[in-house]
């Protein structure tokens, strides 16, 4: 077993939806892992504290049948817990007011769930075509490009070369995904984009000219095509990205301050109107919205496309951020009663989760709490 399937193992116990063959999985394991395996346990407090109350969690959902069958495996499961929260999905730094009231998200009779494959196609005569009521196959035709849903939450664009049409001059779509959804698009060169919650992507039918030009708002993860004759630009708020062939993560929110570019694969060449910087693989920078230096580092590149994977990935992240990327996935409003700008937290939990869960998981730290009204979610110390 690795240590992920060891973790997710450990949540879906901690979820309660664990089965008895997976309470035994768990517990044939109890001992493979410990915190010195994981590369932020120097950074884990008040563990006695933590492992206190994830126990008493543990006593009072867990039913009679289960202690009289492990009576002597319950420290074990607790310690397991432990170390998930630990070390694994919900690692946290509170630097704020500590509390040791533990209070448990209210069950509402309908649940606020995950987003899914939601986006509005915005055609270049300004007809629009929503993406999730649409029917698969070619919905759509822009001179010699032709527009095909497929089953998965996939726009692809085709080119037919042959086709007798007259392109008099270049045509732009525009595909938004909602608050709460997601989207990927194969735009006519090949490259292939997957569209973050609250995002927008402007691309025109067919690429012409010097470079393939396109408009980002939001966040967005790209797989270039190749093609050395014509560069691949992107304008991302006061950004522009410009690349040949390669894998790269774009976050440019209007609600953001911080325009962030993350390298896996290739190079990218950042500029704005004062400054520029070449990234290597492996390599985030950072830039005001407003302009300024890009500030450059070295990152785990996998928490910045943990979305496009399924998966919230916090690294001692503040609440604010934190409840933003919450906001836009689940299509909800945030509130504060408190001033939380010091509390931090980082791990990493399914997207595929009701937020119940989510906040849920984030409580038991006992440093923040949670209310939800409707659809709105209102967060206090």
């Amino acid at each position: 077993m690795t240590k992920e399937e060891y973790l997710l193992l450990c949540e879906k116990y901690l979820s309660g939806n664990a089965s008895t063959e997976d309470e035994e999985l768990l517990l044939s394991h109890r001992d493979d892992f410990n915190i010195q395996d994981f590369h932020n346990h120097d950074e884990i407090e008040d563990q006695q504290l933590i492992k206190q109350r994830i126990f008493d969690r543990i006593e009072s959902t867990r039913n009679n049948n289960i202690k009289k069958m492990f009576p002597k495996y319950r420290w074990a499961v607790a310690a397991s817990v432990f170390i998930l929260f630990a070390t694994g999905l919900f690692l946290f730094k509170n630097t704020g007011t500590q509390t040791h009231t533990v209070a448990s998200v209210p069950q509402k009779v309908k649940p606020i769930l995950p987003g899914g494959n939601k986006a509005i196609l915005t055609l270049a005569d300004g007809s629009t075509i929503d993406l999730n009521a649409a029917t698969n196959g070619i919905i759509a035709r822009n001179g010699k490009a032709a527009i095909t849903k497929k089953q998965n939450g996939q726009l692809i664009y085709s080119q037919n070369p042959t086709a007798n049409v007259v392109d008099s001059k270049t045509a732009y779509n525009t595909v938004s995904t909602p608050r709460g959804g997601q989207y990927e698009v194969v735009l006519p060169d090949g490259t292939q984009v997957w569209l973050n919650a609250a995002s927008s992507l402007k691309y025109p039918t067919q690429f012409k000219g010097i470079e393939r030009h396109v408009v980002l708002n939001g966040e967005a993860y790209f797989e270039v095509a190749k093609n050395k004759n014509m560069p691949f630009t992107i304008e991302a708020n006061n950004v522009n990205i410009k690349v040949l062939g390669t894998h790269f993560n774009v976050m440019a929110y209007n609600d953001e301050t911080i325009v962030k570019t993350t390298l896996l694969e290739g190079s990218v060449l950042l500029s704005n109107s004062t400054n520029n910087a070449l990234l290597v693989p492996g390599q985030q920078a950072n830039v005001e919205n407003s302009g300024g230096k890009f500030l450059v580092n070295y990152v785990n590149t996998d928490d910045a496309v943990s979305w496009k994977n399924g998966y919230f990935t916090f690294r001692r992240e503040n609440m604010i951020s934190i409840m933003k990327k919450v906001a836009r996935w689940y299509d909800v409003d945030v509130t504060y009663q408190n001033d939380v700008s010091r509390v931090s937290f980082g791990g990493t939990v399914s997207r595929a989760k009701n937020i119940e869960e989510l906040l849920n998981k984030i409580e038991l730290t006992g440093s923040v709490h949670f209310k939800i009204e409707g659809r709105r979610v209102i967060v206090k110390l």
